[in-house]
């Protein structure tokens, strides 16, 4: 009888550890976890104290995060229900035909403190105009070169934002005038490499996404980022002066759509009073 050459059991090994890895890899991209982290600061006015915020990125709603997987996102938000909610772009996966049913199942969200985001790539491709208006009819303010002031109690802190760094036009000093140095400003930038912009000790915290955090990644290191600065802003909490940044992983996928050792998140912030 003739044998099969080893060649042949080899080739076998691969495509069934390839198949592996693939089913592994599709099923993370969906276990969407709770990341909880501390922002502490002298500018926290005292009625902000303890306060708890969500933020969330790059949902890419469509071929791959079906509604039932953004309906579970969104109730999971509600269990914990923060006061405060806070968007960072590429909601939708390139087409303009997600934004609608996105945005609704987002407008089942009635945070106190209300809910504000700022536009990414992926959503200048879809239809930005559009974007803000689905924005804007399920109670979310745009931040895009905008800022507002958020009232609690008899204290207000600045959240304002900046329009995508690759198809937008940034304008900070929305932000930025008139604030003083004990104020607490929060500013949302879709993609963290515009913190290499920012240029004032102002601003003391920035929320950012974009990255995936990597989506795959082998010992925190990612093969492909798309930043200028290699890893420094892949994911996490970085502090620069005065400034802390949280860049998150995100919660949906890009081809392919699958992770490793990166899941997606769901951050909870919670301000904290030094």
């Amino acid at each position: 009888m003739k044998r099969i050459p080893h060649l042949f059991w080899i080739a076998i090994a691969l495509i069934l550890l390839g198949g592996l890895l693939l089913a592994i890899g599709l099923y993370n991209a969906h276990q969407v976890k709770i990341t909880e982290v501390e922002i502490k600061s002298t500018d926290i006015p005292k009625s902000f104290d303890g306060t708890r915020m969500v933020f969330i990125s790059d949902i890419h709603f469509g071929p791959y995060l079906s509604q039932q997987q953004l309906a579970k996102i969104v109730d999971q938000i509600i269990q914990i229900n923060p006061e405060l909610i806070l968007l960072g772009g590429d909601y939708v996966f390139y087409r303009k035909k997600y934004i609608a049913p996105l945005f609704k199942e987002i407008g089942r969200l009635h945070p106190p403190l209300g809910a504000f985001g700022v536009l990414g790539n992926h959503d200048h491709w879809a239809d930005d105009n559009e974007t803000r208006r689905k924005m804007k009819e399920n109670g979310i303010t745009c931040c895009d070169n905008k800022s507002f002031w958020v009232k609690k109690g008899s204290d207000s802190i600045r959240i304002g934002g900046v329009d995508d760094l690759w198809y937008g036009t940034q304008m900070p000093e929305n932000t930025l005038r008139g604030l003083k140095k004990s104020d607490f400003a929060i500013l949302l930038s879709h993609h963290p490499d515009y913190l290499e912009n920012i240029h004032s000790n102002l601003i003391d915290l920035t929320l950012s996404g974009h990255t995936h955090g990597g989506q795959v990644t082998l010992f925190g290191w990612a093969p492909i980022l798309p930043s200028e600065y290699g890893q420094k802003y892949r994911y996490g909490l970085i502090r620069s002066g005065n400034t802390q940044s949280y860049i998150t992983s995100g919660v949906g996928t890009v081809m392919p759509p699958i992770r490793f050792f990166c899941p997606p998140e769901i951050v909870v912030l919670r301000l904290r009073k030094i």
